[in-house]
């Protein structure tokens, strides 16, 4: 004869504890999430949105007077031999003829981590023509071109461009 066993009974101390220990499980999950993703990267495009939004109508302006002058800037972004990253620029106005009193700069701006920028140094090689090389790895960036006359910005080209 066997004798029956006490089945166990369900407290509200049990319901309690097992109510506690699933939250605190995931609360801990989310503080690890959390700090993750706030570590690599913090999602935020500019520092300031109310300032941006200021600049919105000075770069409207900006956009307007670059389209007035009917440039023609063409680039040339290749890796050469060493797996350095090469970028020629070639400006030309309205008439073909080059653009001459311009500085120029270019950037590789990572879409997703802007700690993983590169500034291509380019250096004037002839009237309207630049030249310039940076270290990056392959994948896809974009690809930032200011051209300058007397320290004011009067071009802007803003490209998304994949490197192998």
């Amino acid at each position: 004869m066997s004798v029956p066993r006490k089945t166990r009974e369900l407290t509200g101390k049990h319901v309690l504890f097992c109510l506690l220990g699933f939250f605190g499980v995931v609360f801990a999950v989310n503080a690890v999430m959390v700090k993750a993703a706030t570590s690599t990267f913090g999602g935020v495009e500019t520092s300031s949105s109310y300032k941006a939004g200021l600049m919105f109508k000075q770069d409207v302006a900006a956009a307007e007077q670059q389209e007035a002058l009917h440039w023609q800037v063409s680039g040339k972004l290749a890796r050469n031999s060493t797996g350095q990253t090469i970028l020629d620029i070639s400006a030309r106005d309205a008439k073909d003829a080059p653009v001459t009193g311009l500085t120029a700069q270019a950037r590789l701006a990572h879409p997703a981590n802007e700690q993983l920028d590169h500034v291509i140094v380019l250096g004037r090689t002839a009237a309207g023509q630049f030249h310039g090389t940076a270290q990056a790895q392959p994948g896809q960036w974009e690809l930032i071109v200011d051209l300058y006359r007397d320290e004011q910005r009067v071009f802007r080209s803003r490209s998304r461009v994949t490197l192998r």
